[in-house]
């Protein structure tokens, strides 16, 4: 465990992504990049702070931001194949911006003029937003208990404690979840490097090794009025927040099932020996692990259609919001994210029974992408999700607006 500083170099110069295409060229071409060195940062737990420096610089981190304030605006669609290009790569590096966009999206719900005008110009210059949210301890996983308590002079002061903070570490800005006196559900917008707040390093959970999910602690911290976001007023309205959360979660399953795949055909084709009886020189031409390959790859292009659907899904909804078009375009996501968290597991596992004993080798840490699906996929338990859409097809019941669907 340790106390870590502030967030790696600032962005001095963060490039300006004009649209959809570009941005998923930028991303095809850093999930290359990332690619390299993956296995041994999740080796030996190294911080990816140059690769999130990349991000920023590239200007990806931006591709939300409204026409009007100077970004892309990307549609949904390319916004979640933007995470699965990159989580294929890295699944760590996909899932430390995801909070990123959680919370430009906050500020698209409710955030004031002059709020957008200052923190989009931030994001465009390519800050980064991490997240103080989960709790330990609480009855639930949705129960709050960091207080937001007015003070004398107009402002409020924060006091808590957050756990899982994804981003939090390598972040300029922390977004904080907290209850006001009113029980009112509120985000500051808090900088990293403010006095009271305490970044530690303390993730180690079995997989996304690398993603810094540690603790941060609020002691008396300062929050200028003007960085508060009235948070519960985007539930009180058909709203896509949860979705575009969700579906982002989604892509990082799909993106793991993709690179465990792409890892087992490379694997099998440069180190596996055949099994005896296939009659074949090389294991790539066992039938029987064809075979297999075929079944992963169908599983592994539904994945993907379905993760594409859902953001189309999304798209729709945001030019005709209502109550039905955010009930369909929750109900899409959450197929997607059901089909995809079971083959993110099923793939990562499969990677071993077609690539034979070598593969368990430490030295190829290809088990990796097993513990990256099987900690990612603890997110948020499906079968709530699968009950959602239940009820909704069966039904005709809309699904909460929590923000988890």
């Amino acid at each position: 465990m340790s106390v870590s500083p502030p967030a790696s170099a600032e962005p001095s110069t963060a490039g300006l992504v004009r649209d959809d295409a570009e941005a998923l060229e930028l991303a095809a071409r850093l999930a290359q990049r990332f690619a390299t060195g993956a296995a041994e940062r999740d080796r030996e737990r190294l911080i990816p702070h140059e690769e999130l420096d990349a991000l920023s610089t590239s200007g990806l981190l931006g591709i939300t931001v409204p026409r009007s304030h100077g970004g892309a605006d990307v549609a949904a669609r390319t916004l979640v194949e933007v995470f699965r290009l990159l989580a294929a790569a890295d699944p760590n590096i996909a899932q430390i911006p995801q909070s990123h966009f959680a919370y430009v999206n906050v500020l698209r719900e409710n955030g004031t003029a002059e709020q957008r005008r200052f923190f989009f110009s931030e994001v465009l210059a390519g800050k980064r937003f991490g997240n103080a949210q989960s709790e330990a301890g609480s009855r639930t996983v949705q129960e709050i208990q960091t207080r937001l308590a007015s003070a004398v002079d107009g402002g409020f002061v924060l006091q808590g404690k957050k756990t899982y903070s994804t981003g939090a570490l390598l972040a300029h800005w922390i977004p904080v979840l907290a209850k006001d006196d009113r029980d009112r559900l509120q985000v500051a917008y808090v900088p990293r490097d403010a006095a009271g707040v305490t970044v530690v390093d303390d993730w180690a959970g079995m997989g996304q090794r690398t993603t810094a999910s540690g603790t941060v602690e609020l002691d008396q911290v300062r929050v200028p009025a003007d960085r508060i976001v009235p948070h519960h007023l985007t539930f009180d309205r058909p709203q896509l927040h949860g979705a575009l959360a969700q579906a982002l979660h989604a892509a990082i399953d799909v993106g793991i099932a993709g690179g465990a795949l792409a890892d087992a055909a490379e694997f099998v084709r440069t180190r596996s020996r055949p099994w005896g009886e296939a009659g074949v020189e090389r294991a790539a031409e066992d039938p029987l692990t064809i075979q297999r390959f075929g079944e992963l790859a169908v599983r592994l292009r539904a994945a993907e259609a379905l993760l594409e659907k859902a953001g189309a899904a999304l798209d729709a909804a945001r030019a005709d919001l209502d109550a039905d078009s955010a009930a369909e375009a929750s109900i899409a996501v959450a197929t997607a994210k059901v089909f995809a968290d079971g083959v993110a597991v099923e793939l990562s596992s499969a990677l071993f029974e077609v690539s034979g004993t070598r593969s368990s080798l430490a030295e190829t840490n290809l088990h990796r992408h097993w513990r990256n699906a099987r900690t990612h996929t603890l997110h948020d338990p499906v079968r709530w999700k699968v009950q959602h859409i239940g009820r909704y097809v069966l039904n005709g019941t809309r699904p909460p607006r929590h923000g988890q669907i």
